[in-house]
């Protein structure tokens, strides 16, 4: 187990928990309760600069946070119903900068039709955003533990999102970047609709907000499964910035910072009625590969197997970033 895990384990063993709480600790992306007869979801997620999540547009900084916060209600089959937030601003930002950043956190509780209640301001030399989402559930829960072998893995939307936002960041006074990728808008996707179908068939069902390698290794844990992935659909920018640095466009799949799609797998004997309600619907969905025993986790790279069972690079061991990006490709080109 590795340290934050640890630690997490540490204090949440010290709290006094409700017996109202239906799931286990790291069980499922929002706490659920039972409350007066009703199922309720709970999250709070906290972001700042440390998430590598570019400033230079306002509207899309507030727009994916408020994203990245509810993405976990929807992954726990349920809808957020309100949103508060703690918001500390970085005091060089302008009123206008302000007012764009709200904007896009207030058309994403549009969309969702969440109310937002309030929360807290304050302002520092570096920001920070922290959101509180209450959901309702209807009928059961979608948790990390319902993975079965012989499961399909699915995914929401293509991968690498997050990762890419993140890279943009940090070379963000390469050249190639100012020229060729700076432009590039990265709004996280809103899955609401595709949400409700994932609740129908979905066996266990999980964001991908520290990147899609963790989400399968969560999933996995909890299910005590392993999984075998062949057929990721990368983002072109993605694709486009890994060929420019030439490096692999697998860090897509390893970096932690997420795309926020939803993860799923899904039974075989309800498969085939999952695909052809996703067509009728026109929604589409990424099959990606299929659950395996707990001792098999494997990556295929142009037809080469990637054996993932040992791999253990987590980024908040790294002081430098670059440091965690080139122990990424070293594990990748077999030099790790």
């Amino acid at each position: 187990m590795n340290i934050e895990k640890n630690i997490i384990n540490l204090v949440a063993n010290m709290m006094p928990r409700s017996s109202s709480q239906i799931n286990k600790l790291f069980e499922s992306d929002a706490e659920i309760l039972e409350y007066n007869g009703k199922k309720l979801l709970f999250n709070i997620d906290e972001f700042s600069e440390e998430d590598r999540i570019r400033e230079n547009d306002p509207y899309i900084l507030g727009w994916n946070l408020a994203v990245g916060s509810i993405s976990d209600i929807l992954a726990a089959g349920g809808r957020p119903v309100y949103y508060a937030h703690s918001m500390v601003i970085n005091k060089n930002w302008s009123e206008e900068y302000i007012k764009q950043f709200s904007s896009g956190v207030a058309e994403v509780l549009k969309k969702v039709e969440a109310s937002f209640i309030g929360g807290d301001f304050g302002s520092s030399s570096l920001w920070r955003y922290t959101a509180a989402v209450i959901g309702e559930l209807e009928g059961k829960p979608l948790m990390r533990s319902g993975a079965r072998e012989g499961d399909s893995i699915y995914i929401s939307g293509k991968v690498g999102t997050g990762n890419l936002e993140a890279f943009l960041k940090i070379f963000s006074e390469s050249e190639v970047c100012k020229k060729a990728l700076k432009p590039f808008k990265n709004a996280f996707k809103l899955r609401l609709e595709e949400a409700k179908l994932i609740k129908k068939y979905a066996s266990s069902c999980i964001d991908t907000s520290d990147g899609l390698c963790n989400a399968l290794n969560a999933v996995g844990e909890m299910s005590n499964t392993g999984y075998v992935i062949k057929d990721i659909p990368y983002i072109r920018a993605g694709l486009i910035a890994s060929r420019l640095f030439s490096m692999p466009k697998e860090l897509l799949f390893f970096g932690e910072c997420g795309e926020y799609e939803l993860l799923f797998t899904v039974k075989k004997e309800d498969e085939a009625d999952f695909v052809n309600e996703a067509v009728e619907k026109k929604q589409i969905f990424y099959r990606i590969g299929e659950v395996m025993s707990a001792s098999n986790k494997a990556l295929y790279n142009n037809g080469h197997e990637l054996d993932l069972s040992d791999f253990d690079v987590r980024a908040r061991d790294y002081d430098d970033i670059k440091l965690y990006v080139n122990k990424i490709i070293d594990f990748i080109t077999g030099l790790g």
